[in-house]
C-alpha cells in the first residue's frame, strides 16, 4: 500500500497582500491610529512617531497603546479596524478567487489583524469560503504574539494542526515577516509592487502581485 503524502498547507497574508497597496487602506488605517492616539492623550507633535515606534518595536501600534498606555483593546479594534469602509473599497476578485481555487495545498490566513477585520476583508474579495482558518491577532489577550515573532508562526501552525515546516508555504508583504518564515524552514514569497525583478531571489521568491504566485510555484497549481 503506497504511504500516505503529508498535506502541504499555504498560509495568506490578508492586508496588502491578496488586495492591492493602491486602496490606500494602510493610509486610512494609520489616519485612525493617530486620532485613537490624539484621543488618549498623545499630543500632535508626538502621535506620529510614538505610534511609529511601537509599530517597529512591537509589531503593532497597540501593542505598544496597551503596553504603555494601558488602552482598551477591544474599543481601539472597534475605532480603528472597525471603522474602516472596507466594503466601500475592497471588491471581489474574480481572477484572486480562480487562482486560490486551482491551488494544490490547504489554505490558511495569517494575519497580524484582528479576527472580525480579517473576515470582512475576505468577504469583501468575495474568497471567504476559501480558506479552512484564519489565525489572526486577537487584541484582548495579554501580550498576544504577531508576525514576525515565532510564537505566531507556531500558534499559526498549532491552529491548522501541522507540525513540519517543510510542508508551509507563506506569501506577505512584509520582508520581515518573510525572512521569519525562511527561518523556520517555509517556502515564502514577498509580494509587493515595488519588486523590479520576479522569482527567486538571494534568499526567497518574490512577486509584484498576488495574482502571480503560479509563476514562481508553479509545481503547486493545477
Amino acid at each position: 500500500m503506497d504511504s500516505i503524502q503529508p498535506e502541504r498547507i499555504f498560509f495568506f497574508d490578508i492586508d496588502n497582500c491578496l488586495y492591492a497597496p493602491d486602496l490606500n487602506i494602510a493610509r486610512m488605517m494609520k489616519q485612525r491610529i493617530y486620532a485613537y492616539g490624539r484621543k488618549i492623550g498623545l499630543d500632535e507633535a508626538s502621535v506620529v512617531k510614538t505610534c511609529g515606534s511601537y509599530y517597529r518595536n512591537y509589531g503593532l501600534s497597540v501593542r505598544g497603546l496597551v503596553m504603555h498606555h494601558q488602552i482598551d483593546p477591544v474599543e481601539f479594534d472597534e475605532q480603528v479596524d472597525g471603522s474602516l469602509p472596507l466594503e466601500d473599497i475592497i471588491k471581489p476578485d474574480v481572477e484572486l478567487r480562480a487562482m486560490l481555487k486551482s491551488i494544490k495545498t490547504r489554505r490558511w490566513a495569517f494575519t497580524n489583524a484582528g479576527n472580525n477585520h480579517a473576515r470582512r476583508v475576505l468577504k469583501c474579495l468575495g474568497i471567504a469560503d476559501l480558506f479552512e482558518g484564519i489565525t489572526y491577532c486577537d487584541y484582548s489577550e495579554p501580550d498576544f504574539p504577531c508576525k514576525p515573532e515565532r510564537e505566531a508562526y507556531d500558534r499559526a501552525m498549532c491552529e491548522a494542526g501541522v507540525d513540519d515546516a517543510q510542508l508551509c508555504y507563506f506569501a506577505d508583504d512584509s520582508a520581515k515577516n518573510v525572512e521569519a518564515a525562511l527561518n523556520l524552514g517555509w517556502t515564502a514569497v514577498l509580494v509587493s509592487p515595488a519588486i523590479r525583478t520576479m522569482g527567486a531571489d538571494k534568499t526567497h521568491l518574490q512577486i509584484q502581485s498576488i495574482h502571480q504566485l503560479p509563476t514562481v510555484l508553479p509545481q503547486l497549481f493545477n
